[in-house]
């Protein structure tokens, strides 16, 4: 096992371990093996910083306000969860703990809740960060009892009357066990009733509400007896096919959409040997030599977020208006606190499509170089590509949305190691340059460092890490 890494590997681990790395940070850690890299990884990790806002004006009961009053507080509700977005985006690009943040960010697609209630969202970030690199076990158990959660899948309506199996259904299917791997229409049903009762107070915590429960017996995966939610939960975690659905996962968000099912067997041992221990299960990926090697860097198309956070973070951009970056993730199709449904994003090749490519190609020269952006919405999904074409060539024609970005370009200017070409286009770049790519930098005049690093960061293979 080989004790050191190149440049181009250490690059690759803080790429997917985080959001690239510094051309100053890169010199300083050269020295260490990959086991001190690895140890430091984690060791700014170990502890966590919650998110928090201010929601005093949103403890209102809406029961007791005006028509007027409603509205208003819709509209404070809209502002929080603006807040709460640009609060994490910038947490992303400024923090140390970015292992942890990472990880957070994996979990808030796995975990997938889509509500505007700034409060609840809020709180099930914090429990994921919490859990992060933590226990597996104990994070599906509080995400199962949040407030987020409990509302988003309608288990407050779950009672043993009228059993609502949408939550029992979900957290089988995305969160545990994966779809149709080993369970039944009957247990999602039984289960359904061993969740009855779970909701939560108006303070946001958990309440089991006992008049609410099914109490008779149930049997689900072979188990029976008067089983409520948690033991649903302890069976789900029994399955070894859990294991090896999170260890899929996260193979493929961390290391290669292309899973190789015997580092996936290897893995799913691991996890489930380690009853669920996510730091255990994440220094095995990192420690492996597979995790290192050509095939699996360069390989990953950057989501939205990876981008912008991965442009704003080396040059430590200031957006003059926050709206700009909720702008920009609707318009790059990944909004946080706002995944399409409870599957989350389909991320891998669906980020990339006509509408976001051309946006994705311009964003270093707009967030870094004063450029300009078209504003389109594609409200309209029968809206031919010709009609498309013609409303770019139109919006060409007229003045431009400016999004207003102060990039510290002198600070990342002076932090350089090299300013030569080769290894700009080596620090910059994690895949190989295609051909074209190749002749097209070759022509251009490299003295000019800050055109050039905008140049690179505007090739299509700066979209992928």
């Amino acid at each position: 096992m080989s004790t050191s890494l190149s440049d181009k590997q250490i690059q690759h681990l803080y790429w997917r371990t985080g959001f690239g790395i510094s051309s100053s940070e890169l010199k300083s850690v050269r020295k260490f093996s990959k086991k001190q890299m690895i140890d430091r990884l984690f060791l700014e990790s170990l502890e966590e910083t919650p998110l928090s806002l201010d929601f005093g004006a949103l403890l209102k009961n809406p029961r007791d306000l005006s028509r007027e009053e409603r509205k208003e507080l819709r509209q404070v509700r809209n502002k929080k969860m603006l807040e709460l977005n640009v609060l994490w985006i910038k947490q992303l690009a400024e923090t140390k703990q970015t292992l942890r943040e990472k990880m957070t960010l994996f979990f808030h697609d796995h975990f997938a809740v889509r509500l505007k209630t700034p409060r609840a969202s809020l709180h099930l970030n914090n429990v994921i960060r919490k859990h992060a690199l933590g226990d597996f076990r104990d994070m599906l158990m509080e995400v199962s009892k949040s407030p987020a959660m409990l509302s988003f899948l309608n288990n407050r309506q779950n009672r043993k009357n009228s059993p609502n199996e949408n939550f029992a259904r979900e957290v089988m299917e995305l969160f545990t066990l994966g779809r149709d791997n080993g369970y039944t229409e009957k247990d999602i049903k039984e289960a359904a009733r061993a969740f009855t009762g779970w909701n939560f107070n108006k303070n946001g915590s958990f309440v089991f509400r006992k008049n609410h429960h099914d109490f008779d017996s149930k049997t689900v995966l072979g188990k029976t007896g008067n089983l409520t939610g948690e033991d649903v939960i302890k069976i789900l975690l029994e399955q070894k096919q859990t294991a090896k659905y999170i260890s899929e996962k996260i193979y493929k968000y961390f290391v290669n959409e292309k899973i190789n099912p015997e580092h996936i067997e290897e893995l799913t041992d691991t996890f489930y040997n380690a009853d669920y221990n996510l730091e255990i299960l994440m220094r095995k990926i990192l420690m492996s030599t597979w995790f290192y090697e050509f095939q699996n860097i360069g390989v990953k198309i950057k989501s939205p977020i990876e981008l912008i956070v991965g442009l704003s973070k080396p040059f430590q951009v200031v957006y003059k208006d926050p709206k700009v970056l909720l702008y920009l993730q609707r318009k790059l199709n990944q909004t946080l606190f706002l995944p399409p449904n409870v599957a989350g994003w389909p991320g891998g090749r669906s980020w990339i499509d006509n509408s976001t490519l051309m946006l994705r190609l311009k964003l270093a020269s707009v967030t870094l170089n004063s450029g300009v952006i078209e504003q389109y919405d594609d409200t309209d999904d029968q809206t031919t590509m010709m009609n498309k074409q013609k409303f770019y060539k139109k919006m060409k024609t007229q003045i431009e949305k400016r999004v207003k970005a102060t990039p510290n370009w002198e600070n990342f200017l002076t932090s350089l190691e090299q300013k030569d070409k080769k290894e700009l286009i080596d620090f910059i770049i994690q895949p190989t340059l295609s051909n074209s790519a190749s002749t097209m930098i070759a022509k251009i005049d490299p003295i000019n460092t800050k055109s050039f690093i905008i140049e690179l960061m505007s090739l299509p293979e700066y979209q992928l890490c």
